[in-house]
């Protein structure tokens, strides 16, 4: 048996060498690039956390009043400090009720008795959209749909409130 060795010119070896070293090259470039476009889809999300709005529970009334409080919100690899704000107040069997104030209409902002025409319920002056106390959207008005509601917890006697939600859903 007799083997043939296949010799390998060299136009052939700078070729394979220069194809495999430009490939490392582009490789080196590619893989910090798409690390960069991936790396914030695999971090773990923050979403479920409760936040302190600075009301202790025995303050809360049967009246709505607005409570504003900031979060820190991160966008990829900007952080920012956001407001957000909330309804709150207790219903007729003492439960707390805490609803956005975002209209479902135009997304403007709603304001508990913002009407004199419309005493007791939440008023969006955009389209003279309204909301009943529970934020049940008032029939025939502009709103398609009732005001969200936020999670909650009290913890030592404090509101915490966390993300909000559609009526309807747990």
């Amino acid at each position: 048996m007799s083997e043939e060795k296949q010799q390998v010119s060299r136009r052939q070896f700078l070729n394979y060498t220069l194809t495999g070293v430009g490939g490392f090259m582009a490789a080196g470039m590619l893989v910090p690039m798409l690390r960069m476009a991936v790396d914030p889809v695999l971090q773990e999300s923050a979403t479920g956390d409760f936040a302190n709005v600075s009301l202790a529970v025995e303050d809360i009334t049967n009246d709505p009043q607005r409570v504003d409080w900031k979060i820190k919100q991160v966008d990829g690899w900007y952080e920012s400090e956001v407001t957000k704000s909330a309804w709150v107040y207790k219903d007729d069997n003492g439960d707390i009720i805490a609803l956005s104030p975002i209209c479902k209409h135009l997304g403007c902002v709603v304001s508990w008795e913002g009407s004199e025409d419309y005493p007791n319920q939440f008023y969006c002056p955009c389209h003279d959209g309204r909301y009943y106390k529970s934020g049940v959207n008032v029939p025939n008005t502009p709103p398609t749909a009732a005001l969200d509601v936020y999670e909650q917890k009290v913890e030592n006697g404090m509101l915490y409130l966390g993300n909000a939600h559609p009526q309807g859903e747990a």
